[in-house]
């Protein structure tokens, strides 16, 4: 673990990946859901970078390079096409420009979204990383984002399995040394005791 931080401002890519949404046949409802549930849930200011595209592999490819690659952005999240259809290829594209894998929030995403619909399974969605920057696939409804990013919950509030934003934060930090913070009563993000500000000399 590094015992440097860098106070760089977090800038964060969104990606919403509909062939119809992009052509103007309906409004897009990912981009909106992501930037809603971000500024609820990230304590400090970040940065957006966002982008409409069809489901075309090639496209989707040469935008996640581009905010990478070009743009700098220490997370990007992208949202729809990856179910078994032949026009969900998110996945595939994701896994294209990919140094390595992450696979346990792929497995987290179907563990949660199970418990709400059986057809989870059929859900193909990847974490990966590309130089310093981590890339997750989410689904492509508003509900099922949220669900995703913050786990079950029961009556009260009370987590009952965790969402993957818990391990985005340490992620972030192993990958960049960026240091990011969320309102615990949305996620609570988790780091080892070594990991956390006040313990870094």
């Amino acid at each position: 673990m590094t015992a440097c931080l860098t106070q760089e401002r977090l800038k964060i890519g969104l990606v919403s990946i509909s062939d119809r949404a992009s052509q103007g046949v309906y409004t897009d409802q990912g981009i909106p859901a992501l930037q809603s549930w971000l500024s609820a849930a990230l304590i400090a200011p970040f940065d957006l970078e966002s982008r409409l595209i069809p489901d075309e592999q090639t496209v989707i490819e040469q935008t996640l390079i581009e905010l990478v690659d070009q743009h700098g952005c220490h997370l990007v999240l992208t949202t729809g096409g990856t179910g078994p259809a032949k026009r969900d290829v998110t996945p595939d594209a994701t896994l294209a420009v990919a140094d390595r894998e992450m696979p346990g929030f792929g497995e987290q995403m179907r563990q949660v979204s199970l418990h709400f619909v059986p057809t989870a399974i059929l859900s193909r969605q990847v974490g990966v990383i590309r130089r310093q920057s981590l890339i997750l696939n989410l689904p492509g409804q508003p509900k099922a984002i949220k669900e995703t990013l913050e786990g079950v919950k029961d009556e009260q509030g009370k987590v009952l399995v965790r969402g993957i934003f818990s391990a985005v934060p340490y992620c972030l930090q192993l990958l960049s040394d960026i240091y990011i913070e969320t309102h615990p009563e949305i996620c609570e993000s988790f780091r080892p005791k070594s990991a956390r500000k006040e313990e870094i000399k």
